[in-house]
């Protein structure tokens, strides 16, 4: 049965395991996710609510991190990075933990989500290329692949570059 529940300090050095394993065959990483979440979680863009495990018979086998982060005065949120060790994938937890991480970010006041991801996976959970709300990226990179989900239809146009917190070492 699959749980889903925020992170717990006890859960760091497994939730870096599960971070490094999911991301260990994948084509698109530098092999650091697991080092920037910890990194995250000691800036001001950690949000403690938004770091999600997913659990199976008690292990956890997922995380989904959200962070702040601005595009002008707006915040968003940044989705980064959506882990589930491989035995698990494709079993709807990493949708799953999205999900929860989508009610609960609204819960919190937070209207846009953003994900450098990929073009096939995240349009399912309801994310389109975020220039269509006026988004765009700090650096070069396929429209299709920097997406946004914005959750309240009525104000979905900002205008600027989103700027990630300094742990992204993005310039």
């Amino acid at each position: 049965m699959l749980t889903i529940r925020t992170e717990q300090t006890s859960d760091y050095a497994k939730v870096y395991q599960v971070i490094t394993e999911a991301f260990k065959t994948t084509e698109y990483s530098d092999g650091n996710e697991a080092d920037l979440v910890e990194k995250l979680r000691k800036s001001s863009a950690f949000i403690p609510q938004l770091s999600l495990v997913a659990l199976v018979d008690n292990r956890i086998v997922g995380h989904i991190l959200f962070t702040k982060a601005y595009v002008g005065k707006t915040t968003v949120l940044a989705l980064a990075p959506l882990s589930v060790l491989p035995q698990y994938q494709n079993q709807g937890i990493g949708q799953a933990l999205i999900g929860e991480g989508h009610k609960i970010a609204q819960k919190l006041g937070y209207k846009y989500v953003v994900v450098l991801g990929h073009a096939q996976y995240y349009p399912k959970v309801g994310y389109i290329s975020a220039s269509k709300y006026g988004i765009n990226p700090p650096f070069k990179i396929s429209d299709e692949n920097f997406m946004a989900i914005c959750f309240d239809k009525t104000i979905c146009q900002l205008n600027g570059t989103i700027k990630y917190d300094d742990a992204f070492n993005i310039c």
